[in-house]
């Protein structure tokens, strides 16, 4: 399902075709009223960490603006020095894949921070719109998209490894349980779950322990939760990676949709899929929403002594700022560690850790990834936390590299690893 490059002669012709499906009411308002008031450059990480105009959310907004001001203003297109107006060429388009794909993670505490609500993520995803179409978009980016989108169209090839592997998995879980009967379904008819993981164990096992334990009804899609159409900004792809995922849902007939510690999955799907496709008969949540009703109804018992170190909390943009999921993950750590610390400031002022939008799979961006990320290892260092508990894979990557860049001495953990350390087993 790859987007179809036009030739050379077409691309602007497509860039602006693409600009004008996504000029809503909203963006074209955030377009038109941005005060350059500069209160959005202390907002942003980039800014925070290396100080250039370039690194302001207002700098990434005016770099659309201008085209747009040539497109629909009048004054633009009769004198647009006057009004800071230019014609978009291809040379504009290759210039753009840095601001658009490196230098803005979508985190969007610049909107939260705005006197005028100006959503910088929104004017950037138009542009990564416009490079996608255009061929511009990191090669990396994709090809993970329609790798996931060609694992649904050859699914029993996949299926068959696929099973195999949660074989050897169970075998572990019944290891980590001491349960011989400890098991790991997949696509199962009747779970009243579908849980929705990341590629590998260490996504898969945690949950599978935590439900295990709260003797829950569930079972593991077939799919995982990534969805790299999202980054992309590409509408028909990220509909068809959620759509597979709906659909197998909707058949297994399961009451709710539990989406591991995954923060662009979780936005995706709390948000954008019932825009997509209409609403869902089925509840979607987190799993940090879902361990800490088992936490308030005494499914789950855990002893915080088995967690001694310090920990702090690291907000996925995703899950907090963009998603409410800000006391869930707090309730759980404050009953299954001994010194849980804060960060300053956290929940939905807490600084993104610099990897998402797509970021950590882009090892173009590596050199300014890292940089942008300063400010989060200022902020873990303050604490003198030795774990940092995220729920976001993204962002347990990232802390893990800033870690290593910034010799922090810190492990990046899962919210979940740490609820399984605690639990007394029935």
């Amino acid at each position: 399902m790859s987007t179809t490059i036009p030739s050379s002669d077409n691309k602007l012709h497509k860039a602006r075709e693409v600009f004008q499906g996504q000029a809503t009411r909203a963006l074209v308002a955030a377009l038109e009223v941005c005060a350059r008031c500069g209160l959005c450059a202390e907002t942003c990480h980039y800014h925070v960490a290396d100080p250039k105009v370039e690194h302001t959310p207002a700098y990434r907004g005016e770099v659309l603006r201008r085209f747009y001001r040539r497109w629909h203003d009048p004054l633009g297109r009769l004198f647009p020095k006057w009004v800071g107006a230019a014609a978009l060429t291809e040379a504009d388009l290759q210039k753009l894949v840095h601001v658009a794909f490196e230098t803005c993670s979508l985190c969007r505490r610049c909107a939260l921070n705005c006197p005028m609500g100006i959503d910088t993520a929104e004017l950037v995803r138009s542009l990564r719109a416009m490079l996608t179409a255009t061929g511009y978009a990191p090669e990396i980016l994709e090809q993970l998209a329609d790798a996931a989108i060609q694992r649904e169209e050859s699914i029993e090839f996949f299926k068959e490894s696929y099973l195999e592997q949660i074989g050897g998995l169970e075998k572990e879980l019944q290891a980590r349980t001491g349960d011989p009967q400890a098991r790991i379904s997949v696509a199962k008819d009747g779970a009243e779950i579908l849980c929705v993981a990341l590629s590998g164990a260490h996504t898969i096992l945690p949950a599978a322990e935590i439900f295990h334990e709260a003797g829950a009804n569930w079972t593991l899609s077939l799919y995982e939760a990534s969805n790299y159409g999202v980054f992309l900004s590409d509408l028909a792809r990220a509909r068809a990676i959620a759509g597979r995922i709906v659909n197998e849902a909707r058949r297994l007939g399961v009451k709710e949709l539990v989406i591991t510690e995954c923060g662009h999955a979780y936005a995706t799907f709390r948000w954008s899929v019932p825009d997509w496709f209409g609403p869902l008969p089925f509840r979607v949540r987190s799993i940090l929403e879902v361990v800490a009703d088992y936490l308030k109804e005494g499914r789950l018992k855990v002893d915080p002594r088995a967690n001694p170190e310090p920990v702090t909390y690291h907000d996925s943009c995703n899950l907090a700022r963009n998603g409410g999921v800000v006391e869930e993950p707090r309730f759980i750590l404050k009953r299954v560690v001994q010194d849980f610390r804060e960060m300053t400031p956290h929940g939905y002022e807490n600084y993104c850790c610099g990897g998402g939008g797509g970021l950590v799979a882009n090892l173009d961006a590596m050199e300014v990834r890292l940089k942008a990320g300063w400010p989060k290892a200022q902020q873990i260092q303050a604490t003198g936390a030795r774990k940092v508990a995220v729920a976001c894979d993204n962002c347990r990557l990232q802390i893990g590299d800033l870690s290593e860049h910034y010799g922090l001495g810190v492990e990046a953990t899962g919210v979940c690893d740490l609820v399984c350390n605690a639990l007394v087993k029935n």
